[in-house]
């Protein structure tokens, strides 16, 4: 086991908790697992097993994973942010954001840029078409998908329902949240996210790649493709762009989280719009509700907001609380799909109690 620690967070036993994320990698088939708790002011850290199961590299707290849809908040703090910069507007339709774009029927004379960011689009997720998934369960994993190819694929999909009228998870609404920013900066969404976002809050550990290759350390991600043992799918072209490509770590995940609800990242009447939620239908933990890319969550010690994060070969949880000063993020390099609902539970279970720890 590797445990580090940068600083004792007041009430935090970093030997316990040590042991309980040390338990998921003996006991529940989890190659390694990254642990930040943040309160009080100060940070405590901790990682435990191997980064890679082939070399038996040990886990590092530096160490970088996948955090899949937690993508989905940067994007919409950085679209967020473009409403006072580029003069985006919210409520603007898709089709006057990106003029070139169409979409069948009469789906582009309602879509507004706020319901992609809630999910209340209708749009259908291209990640659930058999044929995005096909040439990686082929083994093909370098395959490369160009956003607006996903994005024309999804909308080949029926709506789901009119846009406005009801709420369903789509990580196709991100890909067009992506293609606004690409349209209304001239720059790519990889360039503005560093610009605006990475290098402000002094980001290093945080990319957005467009290779498979992922900076080092990183955590090699395992997924069981038809049957055990997992394999190795660190390879995996990042596909999800701006609806799940961001790798980083879990301090540099806390750091942004905490530089977003302390209000530096946004206005307040911006923050106040990214917090006004709606109940979710298909959610991971009982009674969160979903904003503009922020979930927010109801724990022990009060609300928190964050978002979780899966992307093939890893899964991330993360709490942040209202003010920015009391914050929890895990990471696992073992696919949500490939562990045992036990294993989930327990890792949510551990992140609220560290969470809970500091208040």
């Amino acid at each position: 086991m590797t445990l580090a620690q940068t600083a004792p967070v007041s009430r935090f036993d970093a030997t316990g908790y040590g042991e309980r994320l040390d338990e998921l990698a003996r006991r529940h088939s989890v190659p390694a697992a990254s642990l930040a708790v943040y309160a009080g002011g100060e940070l405590a850290e901790l990682a435990v097993g191997v980064l890679n199961r082939r070399t038996g590299t040990p886990a590092s707290t530096d160490a970088v994973f996948q955090i899949g849809s937690i993508t989905k908040v940067w994007t919409a703090a950085l679209l967020l942010r473009l409403t006072e910069i580029a003069g985006v507007d919210l409520d603007a339709l898709v089709l006057d954001a990106i003029p070139e774009l169409r979409l069948p029927d009469h789906r582009e004379q309602a879509l507004s840029i706020r319901q992609l960011l809630n999910h209340t689009s209708g749009l259908a997720d291209f990640e659930y078409d058999p044929v995005v998934l096909a040439p990686y369960l082929a083994g093909d994993l370098s395959h490369r998908w160009a956003p607006r190819k996903l994005v024309q694929i999804a909308v080949s999909h029926p709506p789901l329902f009119a846009p406005g009228t009801d709420e369903s998870y789509s990580s196709t609404n991100y890909l067009l949240a992506g293609l606004i920013v690409e349209a209304r900066t001239g720059h790519t969404l990889g360039n503005e996210l560093n610009r605006r976002i990475f290098q402000p809050l002094h980001l290093r550990a945080t990319s957005f790649p467009t290779t498979a290759r992922m900076p080092s350390p990183h955590a090699h991600g395992y997924l069981v493709i038809k049957k055990p043992p997992a394999s190795d799918v660190t390879a995996l072209y990042p596909f999800p762009w701006a609806a799940g490509a961001i790798v980083s770590n879990a301090v540099d995940t806390a750091t942004f989280y905490r530089a977003l609800l302390s209000g530096r990242l946004l206005s307040p009447r911006l923050l106040h719009a990214m917090q006004t939620t709606h109940a979710q239908k298909h959610i991971d933990i009982a009674g969160q509700r979903y904003g503009l890319g922020l979930i927010r969550y109801s724990t022990a010690c009060g609300t928190a907001w964050g978002h979780n994060g899966a992307y093939p070969g890893y899964y991330v949880y993360d709490f942040t609380s209202s003010d920015g000063q009391r914050q929890a993020v895990i990471e696992v390099n073992a696919d949500p799909g490939s562990v045992s609902k036990t294993t989930g539970l327990k890792s949510i279970r551990l992140l609220a109690k560290a969470y809970c720890t500091g208040a």
